[in-house]
C-alpha cells in the first residue's frame, strides 16, 4: 500500500478514532447522503440500503465546486456514463472503438495531468472561500486562571450520549 500511495503522489492522514471533529469532509459529506437519503427513502425508512448506489453515482457524477471536476472525472480520468449517454448511444447507434490496457492507462494519465493543475486551483480557491466563511463567525476563546468550564466527553456508543462534566476550573493557561 505506502507503494502505491508513493507512486499515485498520494499522503495518507490518520485521524483519531471516535472523534469526529478531526474528520471535517467526512462528516460534512455524511450530513449530505444523510439528506439525500430522507429525501427518497419511503415512509419507514427500511429502503435506504437500495438507494444508496443510486445516489453515489449522482454524488459522483456533478463536478464538485472545490474542484471544478466530478469526483468520478479526477478517478477514471473521463465523464461517467449515464443514463442519457446509454439512451443517445442507443439511438445513434454509435458503435465504440474498444482500447487495449496499455491505451486506457496511457490516455487516462494524460487526461489526469492536464485537469490536476485546474482540480489545485480550484481547491485553493475553495479552501480560501471556506476559510473565510468559517472565520467570519468563529472566535478566540481564551481562559483566565480562576475561570470555570465544562468538558464535553464523547462516547464509543452514540453521539446522543456524549456528556458534558464539570464545571472544572482553570488553574494554569
Amino acid at each position: 500500500m505506502k507503494e502505491l500511495c508513493k507512486f499515485l503522489q498520494i499522503k495518507q492522514l490518520r485521524t483519531s478514532v471516535y472523534h469526529p471533529q478531526t474528520d471535517g469532509l467526512v462528516e460534512r459529506f455524511n450530513k449530505t447522503l444523510k439528506g439525500m437519503l430522507k429525501k427518497v427513502v419511503d415512509k419507514d425508512g427500511r429502503n435506504w440500503d437500495c438507494l444508496l448506489p443510486y445516489l453515489m453515482f449522482a454524488i459522483r457524477e456533478v463536478p464538485q465546486a472545490s474542484t471544478g471536476f466530478s469526483p468520478f472525472e479526477l478517478l477514471y480520468g473521463r465523464h461517467p456514463r449515464g443514463l442519457l449517454d446509454v439512451a443517445k448511444e442507443t439511438w445513434e447507434s454509435e458503435s465504440t472503438p474498444y482500447k487495449s490496457v496499455v491505451e486506457h492507462i496511457a490516455d487516462m494519465q494524460d487526461r489526469l495531468a492536464m485537469v490536476m493543475p485546474l482540480v489545485k486551483e480550484h481547491m485553493l480557491q475553495a479552501q480560501e472561500a471556506q476559510s473565510r466563511i468559517y472565520n467570519r463567525s468563529a472566535r478566540v476563546r481564551t481562559f483566565q486562571p480562576g475561570d470555570r468550564v465544562l468538558v464535553l466527553v464523547p462516547t464509543v456508543e452514540s453521539k446522543f450520549l456524549a456528556k458534558w462534566q464539570g464545571p472544572y476550573e482553570i488553574i494554569d493557561h
